[in-house]
């Protein structure tokens, strides 16, 4: 029977959630989300994501695909997946791969974005979608102390020690640290992220937007490659996964943030 590879954009509020993948007795992502296309498929989907999330951390946008052998109209995948899912998880468009389409393997980049509360009083409203650090922090240090992790380097002292990745080495396009108001902003992509990655980068900076440590503490702990050495590991709460990025053949929406990948990382096939 001829099979149909779909491909979603999905958002999701990870607070509720024990991250992405299916936990025998825990709420995952991939649980509702496999749950739900079933019933509008008539038979059981498996779906496969770009990139798994941890416990507590968001999706912007997460991209996601999977085989059907069911036909039915584009805007009614969306519609029937939405309307069978929980009010923290939403499809947010819908089409069919191109070619060879994988949303994991054939990704060029992702896009993450780190925030940071930073104001004496915790948020009653936010509590559960944001860092919150009362210190003030100095984002014009911290951006210029992540910009020694631009480049491919070993992440070492920025990895999980329990991290099962086969190698270290991690290409990071650019990061970004600015203030928009009471919150401070982290905006990082790269070709891939180690477990933890972008949480222990944020923990680095901030402690080196609070005077804690010097700005170029982030060039000695690349030096080093020794996660004992690093800073702690910041919480899940004000971490998403913002974007994927795609060759251009296969006709993923990309955001505006593509622009500033490398030309021969956009180029990549």
């Amino acid at each position: 029977m001829n099979k149909t590879r779909l491909v979603l954009g999905v958002e999701y509020d990870g607070s509720g959630f024990s991250g992405w993948q299916w936990q025998t007795h825990q709420r995952s992502v991939q649980q509702v989300l496999e749950q739900a296309l079933s019933k509008v498929a008539n038979h059981p989907v498996t779906v496969q994501c770009a990139g798994r999330t941890d416990t507590g951390v968001h999706a912007l946008e997460q991209v996601v695909h999977f085989d059907v052998t069911t036909k039915r109209d584009l805007h009614a995948w969306m519609l029937g997946g939405n309307s069978n899912l929980p009010d923290d998880v939403r499809i947010t468009w819908v089409k069919e791969a191109v070619d060879d389409f994988h949303a994991r393997y054939s990704a060029i980049a992702r896009f993450y974005r780190y925030i940071i509360l930073n104001r004496p009083i915790k948020s009653a409203l936010l509590r559960q979608q944001v860092t919150w650090c009362h210190a003030p922090l100095d984002e014009v240090k911290m951006h210029e102390a992540a910009q020694h992790l631009i480049g491919k380097h070993d992440f070492s002292s920025f990895r999980a020690q329990g991290c099962q990745s086969k190698s270290p080495f991690r290409a990071m396009y650019f990061i970004d640290v600015y203030r928009q108001e009471d919150r401070v902003i982290i905006d990082l992509s790269a070709n891939a992220f180690l477990h933890h990655m972008v949480r222990n980068i944020a923990g680095v900076l901030i402690d080196i937007g609070s005077g804690k440590q010097a700005i170029h503490w982030t060039q000695e702990l690349l030096d080093v490659k020794s996660r004992k050495l690093g800073g702690i590991t910041a919480p899940p709460d004000g971490l998403y996964l913002g974007a994927v990025f795609y060759p251009e053949h296969y006709k993923i929406t990309q955001h505006d943030v593509f622009k500033k990948l490398p030309v021969d990382a956009r180029r990549h096939d």
